[in-house]
């Protein structure tokens, strides 16, 4: 199995530190806000790498913090008059309400900054001691960037090369522009803790050493974050943790590519900023499950509501085929017995392959509409099989589905349920009432029994005007939504 990491910028192959045992730390959300769907998109992604290393056969550690004491929230918790780690537990709630509605695996552990004061400032107490950092005159301990000669590895950047052509405020008391805040003293109206330096507060970068530190030992297998942490963020993680430890950090840095909207990064000054709690009012948890799969976890995505619409096109075509291989299993199946078959075989090895290579979902997905395409022409067309075979190929592909497809969180609904919810969905939208349609549909039928065919093709491309495609067959008339249509 091969992970890209960021440190050396190429795959390599995992191999974990202790024999079976993998540790996995992802920075959370910082909550000074309801949660976006970059969030979403970290959140499901590294739920993902962990489900998938269970499967797998690894027992996995997955730690995934929550930044709750940070400017920002100290910021809003002032506009709203309240104290800022009250505001913080409100937010923390609100998003375990939104990453319980995206359905994924939780965490093993869940860490807040704000229960691990103590051991922040015993960690940078031993970074003074080591000389690694320095306190000041006004009660704010920053960190001697020069003194870790490795400083950029992970951004691959040279200290002098990040300030070049950058101005920068040389803040009381500091010693080189790039140093940073390890303490900071308290301002008036801000929450503080006693120090030996003062009042005071701790830096951003340094809750998450000491949390992954203290979860996971002094080297964990694998540090995830969105790749707008990369630098500082993470840079200063290793930074004051391999000074503190003189131990490697971590072995693989994994980096969720971001999310932009309509071709725009997300900001609440544009207004394109999309919270986890709108979307799921918009969208089924497992569609976006489903748009976030559809891309590599690595890449940068551009978002419109034209992924969502083909997502929910390829589920409702999912979901109908596997309630027409139900049925097919139900009327045809009358003992269970194995059947040899090249594509239910192949399931799961594919699948495999796939993940096994940077969990590569993209490939896993897409190899969905070959499966089910398959098992709805071996229904329809088959002719070298009897019906029980065909019935035992179906038990198999969808035995297999579930079984590796589960890991993705997908296809854990009713498909009646899914496929009744997705339809009042679109009829609301349309705003079009059901009976009306099949209203339409009988006069359609009445017309053409008269002959009057020009009066039937008005009455279909009425509907069609409106989102409504209909569907003649030996049965009679079905109906479906345009933007559902399969073929």
């Amino acid at each position: 199995m091969k992970i890209f990491n960021s440190m050396t910028k190429k795959k390599e192959e995992f191999v974990p530190i202790n024999g079976n045992n993998v540790t996995m730390y992802a920075c959370g959300v910082t909550v000074y806000d309801l949660s976006h769907i970059g969030h979403a998109r970290q959140a499901i992604v590294y739920s993902m790498m962990a489900d998938y290393l269970r499967y797998k056969g690894y027992n996995v550690k997955y730690v995934r913090n929550y930044t709750d004491v940070d400017d920002k929230i100290i910021k809003r918790a002032n506009e709203y008059g309240k104290n800022a780690l009250e505001f913080s537990k409100e937010q923390i709630e609100e998003t375990e309400k939104d990453m319980a509605g995206l359905h994924i695996t939780e965490a093993d552990v869940k860490t807040k900054a704000s229960e691990y004061i103590d051991k922040i400032i015993e960690f940078v107490e031993r970074l003074i001691e080591k000389g690694y950092a320095y306190k000041t005159e006004k009660g704010d301990v920053y960190y001697s960037v020069r003194k870790f000669k490795e400083y950029g590895k992970l951004s691959h950047r040279n200290v002098d090369d990040m300030l070049n052509g950058v101005r920068i405020e040389l803040e009381e008391g500091k010693k080189d522009p790039i140093d940073f805040a390890l303490w900071k003293s308290a301002k008036p109206g801000e929450i503080y803790w006693e120090s030996p330096w003062g009042k005071g507060r701790p830096g951003w970068h340094i809750e998450c050493s000491v949390m992954a530190l203290d979860t996971l030992g002094q080297t964990i297998d694998i540090h995830g974050g969105g790749r707008d942490l990369l630098f500082p963020h993470h840079e200063n993680e290793i930074a004051q943790s391999e000074s503190l430890t003189g131990k490697k950090f971590a072995n693989i840095w994994s980096h969720c590519g971001l999310i932009k909207i309509n071709g725009e990064k997300m900001s609440k000054s544009l207004g394109n900023s999309l919270t986890i709690r709108d979307a799921l009012k918009k969208y089924d948890y497992e569609t976006i499950k489903y748009v976030m799969f559809s891309k590599h976890y690595g890449s940068d995505v551009d978002l419109s509501d034209n992924d969502y619409s083909l997502a929910e096109n390829h589920l409702n075509y999912f979901y109908t085929s596997i309630k027409e291989m139900n049925k097919y299993i139900k009327d045809n199946l009358v003992k269970e017995y194995d059947v040899k078959d090249d594509i239910a075989d192949s399931i799961i090895p594919k699948f495999v392959e796939n993940m096994d290579e940077d969990f590569n979902t993209t490939a896993s997905i897409a190899n969905l509409y070959n499966i089910f395409k398959y098992a709805n022409n071996i229904m329809k067309t088959s002719k070298d099989k009897t019906k029980e075979d065909i019935a035992n190929i179906l038990r198999n592909i969808l035995k297999n589905v579930h079984e590796v497809y589960s890991v993705l969180g997908l296809f854990d609904q009713n498909p009646d349920e899914y496929i009744t919810k997705l339809k009042n969905k679109y009829l609301k939208e349309l705003d079009i009432d059901e009976e009306n349609i099949k209203q339409e549909i009988e006069k359609r039928a009445k017309a053409k029994q008269n002959k009057d065919f020009e009066k039937a093709d008005k009455i279909r491309n009425a509907l069609e005007a409106k989102g409504i495609i209909l569907k003649d067959s030996k049965e009679g008339t079905s109906w479906d939504f345009k933007s559902l249509y399969n073929g």
